[in-house]
Parts: structure tokens; C-alpha cells; sequence
């Protein structure tokens, strides 16, 4: 169970559907306003309960003013079509070195994974250390978005009740208690996303035949927040291994207190660089422009930057001569444009790229012959495989030579399919293209 504050200890599960139940307020003039808020009223939707299953493997370090003490609500959006809120949960998991979020909603499900009472890293090192932070899944019908946004606001509200924070959009000044990513990157800095504009905009077009707005949004937080009363407590999913004690304690969790009165400082990615040379290249995917193109590895250091994709485009050929996997298991790749070494590079997420497909047989045991007149590079990996390769001799050195091959690749990239063969010679493990073999 979720540690609460002290204040918030009373009437637990069951009170949140009584809570909720309460909500005659009606729409606010400028609530009123949107399509998408007036169709959550009229329609009397009520917002999911919270269910608390916090995993224990994320770090715990202080907000700036202490354990316990955040500033407000950071709201964001997944940015991803096709994910689901228990993909996204379990991708979070096994990539929270590189981010991770308190909360995720989607149209049914609250669910709150990481203890409010510690950051989060999901907007940048001014967010977070100032807010609990929440991702919305990003849903597909009318119904499904309208309780999606009700229940982000419910959650938004309950937060503010729960640290005794009073509702201010901090989208005009860049002071408050409610803020889009977009307003971060906007006022403090240290991140660049702009969600969930984006989002919002095209799904309230799409469904309501009005773009939602965070003023939208922020009326109904409002709304909440007023239909909540004093407190607002959460549900507990104890089927969740990862899940702590169910008994609520205090703000400060005495098994964590070295982070207690820590200052937070930012962190950066580790990331392992794995070197390539020899024509490795790929094409950018259909969907790279959801990602960013950096200077540098996002997140691995302080002066990484946002770049410009430059003369990009669907399918463009790109040369790729690093590959960099970040702790956790994201990967990286540097590209460039041309084969020039002076062209400028780029740092990309891999599903910014489509790359070549390989299909491995391993354990094989087949002789076969190098042909007497090749001079084809040998290479530690497949050439443009998603790990990349360089040159490591010349299948001239073993001419004519016998060799005994134990494993197989079949490459297909930009719809050509080419075969390769791995052997062992000198002590060392060499790929070859078939062509080179008889």
C-alpha cells in the first residue's frame, strides 16, 4: 500500500465510490465551455478508483523541499498509439533508469506504481523535483477519451487534497500547482516535450469535433477538486507481488531516510557506446518524427540538445556509425546523412530507424570453402545488423582455406535478402556474406 499522509488516513477504499458519489457540482462557466466537459456532466461519468501498486525497485529521493512535500501535478501523455496501460507499466519497469512516472491512467484504471512521496524523473531536473507526475494512455473513441480526462482531473484533484495544495494553472505565469509538460519546458526548463497538447487537441477534434485544451482540462481539475471535500484515499491492488505493506504509515518512510533532507541533483543516463565503420546504414521509419534527433544520447549528460532533423524524410537512407545502449536497455544510435565523416551527426532512438531484419540459426556445423579470389571484409556482426558492425580482416586472409562454419544469418533490408555465415578462424569469430564462400 501507498504511504499517505497522516491527515489522509481515514475512510480507505470504500470511501473513494462515496466521495465520487457526491459530485452534484455542475460544469464552471468556462468548464462549460467544452464540448468534451459538458458531455462528462451530462452524462454523469464517475472516475475510476485509484489503485494503489507501488513497486518497490524505483529509487526514492526527496523533492527539493523534502520527502513529502511536492509542489503540484505534472500531466503528461504516452505519445505512443498502440501501447497499452499494463505495457506501459511494465516497460516503466525495466526502463525507469531512464524515466519513470508515479501514475499511469487510461479510460478505466488509476494506477499508482511509484510512492508519491518521492520524485519522479519524467519532466526534465526542474519537474521533477517539484511534482507528482501521471501519464495518460493514449485511447480511441469518444467514450473512452472523455474518461480518460475525468479521470486524469479526479487524480490531479486528489493529489492537490492529498498535499494540501490549492487548484492554480500555472499555464499563464509559470506559477502553480497544475502543470502540462508543456508548461515545464516552457518556465523551467530542462526538457522539451510539449504534451499533452498535441494529444488533447487532436483527440477532442477527433471525437468531439472540438480540440480539448488544458484550460479545459484544468476547469474540470477544478471540479473535482470541489466535489472532493476533505480527504481522498485510493484502493489497493494486492495481487501485486511488488506491492509494500498494506498498512499506512506516515509522510516519511523511515527505511528510506538517508533521501529524506538529500538535495536532488540530476540524473544522468549510464550509457555503453559500441563503435561501427564499414557502410552500416538503415532508413528512418515511418513514425520518426514522434521521436527527437540530440546532440548527444538523451539523458545521458548536462548539455545534451534537441537538434533539428534537417533534410529528412520517410525511408531517407542514413549512415550509422555508433550505437550507444543506455542502463536499462534502450537503445541509440548515431547517424549522419551522407558517408562524408564531417557530415553532421545525430543521435536517434532506434524506433526513429527501420533496420534490417536478421533471422539467426546457430549451432550449426558445415564445412565450406573461401573462395581463392575474394577480398571481402570480414566483420564481427552481420554489416547494418541493429547491432552494427566493423571490419576485422579480409576473407582473402583465408583464401582457398576450409573453414568450419556454426551459424547463420539471413538479412532482409530495404527488400533485398542476403545471406551470411559465421566461422572461426585465428582464434576469432568472423561474419562473412555467402558470396564469399563456395
Amino acid at each position: 500500500m501507498k504511504t499517505w499522509q497522516a491527515n489522509l488516513l481515514l475512510g480507505m477504499a470504500a470511501t473513494t465510490i462515496g466521495l465520487v458519489a457526491t459530485n452534484t457540482h455542475g460544469p464552471s462557466a468556462q468548464a462549460a465551455d467544452s464540448v468534451v466537459n459538458t458531455y462528462i456532466n451530462n452524462n454523469h461519468l464517475q472516475p475510476a478508483s485509484i489503485t494503489s501498486s507501488i513497486w518497490n525497485g524505483f529509487p526514492k529521493n526527496a523533492y527539493r523541499n523534502g520527502v513529502g512535500k511536492p509542489e503540484g501535478v505534472a500531466v503528461h501523455e504516452t505519445a505512443n498509439p498502440n501501447s497499452t496501460i499494463y505495457n506501459e507499466i511494465a516497460y516503466m519497469k525495466n526502463n525507469y533508469q531512464n524515466a519513470f512516472v508515479h501514475t499511469f491512467i487510461d479510460a478505466g484504471k488509476i494506477i499508482n506504481i511509484a510512492n508519491t512521496n518521492y520524485l519522479a524523473w519524467g519532466s526534465g531536473y526542474y519537474g521533477n523535483q517539484r511534482f507528482v507526475q501521471f501519464e495518460q494512455v493514449e485511447v480511441h473513441s469518444k467514450a473512452a477519451f472523455a474518461s480518460e480526462v475525468n479521470n486524469a482531473a479526479y487524480y490531479t484533484a486528489y493529489i492537490l487534497k492529498q498535499y494540501n495544495l490549492q487548484p492554480d494553472d500555472a499555464a499563464y505565469d509559470g506559477k502553480g500547482t497544475v502543470w502540462s509538460h508543456g508548461a515545464i519546458s516552457t518556465y523551467l526548463g530542462g526538457t522539451d516535450h510539449t504534451d499533452p497538447k498535441t494529444y488533447y487537441a487532436n483527440a477532442g477534434k477527433t471525437y468531439f469535433g472540438q480540440a480539448y485544451t488544458f484550460a479545459m482540462f484544468y476547469q474540470l481539475v477544478k471540479q473535482q477538486y470541489d466535489a472532493l471535500g476533505g480527504t481522498a484515499n485510493a484502493t489497493t491492488d494486492t495481487s501485486s507481488s511488488a506491492a509494500s505493506s498494506s498498512t499506512p504509515t506516515a509522510t516519511t518512510d523511515t527505511s528510506s531516510s538517508t533521501t529524506a533532507t538529500t538535495s536532488v541533483k540530476p540524473q544522468f543516463a549510464k550509457v555503453s557506446y559500441y563503435k561501427a565503420n564499414g557502410g552500416n546504414w538503415a532508413n528512418l521509419s515511418a513514425n520518426y518524427r514522434k521521436y527527437r534527433a540530440y546532440n548527444h544520447v538523451k539523458g545521458s549528460q548536462a548539455n545534451v540538445k534537441q537538434l533539428g532533423w534537417g533534410y529528412a524524410y520517410t525511408g531517407r537512407k542514413v549512415y550509422i556509425d555508433m550505437r550507444g545502449v543506455k542502463a536499462g536497455g534502450s537503445t541509440w544510435y548515431r547517424i549522419r546523412y551522407s558517408k562524408a565523416t564531417n557530415a553532421k551527426r545525430y543521435w536517434v532512438y532506434g524506433k526513429a530507424l527501420s533496420l534490417a531484419k536478421i533471422s539467426y540459426t546457430t549451432s550449426l556445423s558445415q564445412n565450406m570453402t573461401v573462395k581463392s579470389t575474394t577480398k571481402t571484409p570480414l566483420r564481427n556482426h552481420v554489416l547494418s545488423s541493429p547491432y552494427l558492425s566493423k571490419n576485422t580482416g579480409s576473407a582473402a586472409d583465408f583464401a582457398g582455406q576450409t573453414v568450419t562454419v556454426n551459424a547463420k544469418a539471413v538479412k532482409v533490408q530495404a527488400g533485398k535478402t542476403t545471406t551470411w555465415y559465421r566461422f572461426k578462424g585465428n582464434q576469432k569469430s568472423y561474419w562473412v556474406v555467402q558470396s564469399a564462400l563456395q
